[in-house]
């Protein structure tokens, strides 16, 4: 793990309230406990457990959305966000939260943003070198060795009505210069409709603000094929495509989120060797790996990049052989079935990565410059 940790990564698909520290939600739980909100002995145990059932995450996720419902905790989380993923060499993160609304404390989705700011701020007293307002890689908050951009996206819950998401959309465009650069659409997949968040989106796209959709999380032919036809600047997850909708996907070239541990947990996809990474990486598919809920998920990006590695450069090719023995593949599809996927061929899609950030080209030139600089260290240039 020591050297996926040192590799420079891109974060594009990480929910801040997912990406939550086991600890700091077991002291925000205690305290909601003595305080008779919650039964602690509830949660306790779902909390403290790294390899959390379907049931469980929900069960977590419930927790999460009653522990963030305060200016001072979104600040705290925030900091400790962006602190972890600078600790693990996130060179680039694009954090998306869904602002919320709680009238008996006073928070409106503008002060819930706001919150998120100043916990990006409070970044600066650590030893980070963070830049999250301006595409000026000069015009940083500090000056110190390890560097992080963080950008907002701010989320369009599918639960929303068409005005609450248009007010999203606004609250975005007026943030823009604290970060703010694009809008997510997320939520219960089961939930909505798709043209209820059309006018808001293809809005938010006309003022100049980069959109990227979660997709495909349930079988759901129309609205993929209506969603690929928008053509977003990126998808998350894909994981219920027919064939059509894969060769739609391929033909557009549209970036994909792949977030492998999250897509297991949630049962999504049955088990890593049928995963869609592979064949979408094989395709030469623009991807990128993300954690989704890092916290929820007990993940890393790191994590992500040796799951990759371990199960596709060495246990794919396992499998395949095993297909070839049980005669339900024929030996002279070994070679087109196999993934050469080593430290230099993650690194190289690790490197990729910052061509689908929503970013502008500065910040781009900064983070290449950064790759290549890691490259010569690790002895691949």
């Amino acid at each position: 793990m020591d050297w996926w940790i040192s590799m420079p990564k891109v974060e594009l698909h990480a929910h801040l309230n997912g990406s939550i520290r086991n600890s700091t939600l077991l002291e925000l739980a205690k305290d909601l406990g003595e305080k008779g909100t919650i039964v602690f002995s509830d949660f306790e145990h779902v909390i403290r457990k790294n390899d959390r059932s379907l049931r469980e995450v929900f069960k977590l996720f419930d927790l999460i959305h009653i522990v963030t419902t305060d200016h001072k905790t979104i600040t705290r989380i925030t900091k400790e966000v962006v602190e972890d993923f600078a600790a693990e060499n996130v060179v680039y993160l694009e954090l998306r939260t869904t602002p919320k609304r709680n009238d008996s404390i006073g928070m409106s989705k503008r002060s819930y943003m706001e919150a998120v700011v100043e916990g990006l701020r409070s970044v600066s007293s650590t030893s980070l070198d963070i830049n999250f307002a301006s595409d000026d890689p000069e015009k940083s908050l500090a000056t110190t060795e390890k560097k992080i951009y963080v950008r907002l996206l701010l989320s369009i819950d599918r639960r929303e009505s068409t005005a609450a998401a248009m007010e999203t959309v606004n609250l975005a465009l007026e943030m823009r210069e604290m970060g703010v650069i694009g809008i997510d659409l997320s939520g219960n997949p089961t939930i909505g409709e798709w043209g209820t968040f059309l006018p808001a989106l293809k809005f938010a796209r006309e003022q100049g603000l980069s959109i990227t959709l979660h997709c495909g999380e349930v079988p759901n032919p129309v609205e993929i094929q209506a969603m690929l036809d928008f053509l977003p600047g990126r998808i998350g997850h894909a994981c219920c495509f027919q064939d059509e909708e894969w060769e739609k996907l391929k033909l557009s070239q549209i970036p994909v989120e792949i977030c492998l541990t999250s897509n297991i947990r949630t049962e999504t996809i049955s088990s890593m060797d049928i995963h869609h990474f592979a064949e979408l990486y094989k395709a030469k598919h623009p991807i990128v790996l993300c954690t989704d809920d890092s916290g929820v998920f007990s993940t890393s990006l790191s994590n992500e990049y040796a799951i990759a590695s371990n199960t596709f450069g060495r246990y794919y090719v396992i499998m395949t052989k095993s297909y070839i023995t049980l005669g339900l593949m024929d030996p002279k599809c070994v070679r087109d079935a196999m993934l050469s996927l080593g430290r230099a061929e993650l690194f190289e899609l690790a490197k990729r990565a910052v061509d689908f950030i929503y970013a502008g080209s500065r910040v781009k030139m900064e983070l290449i410059e950064i790759f290549e600089s890691a490259a010569r260290t690790l002895g691949y240039y």
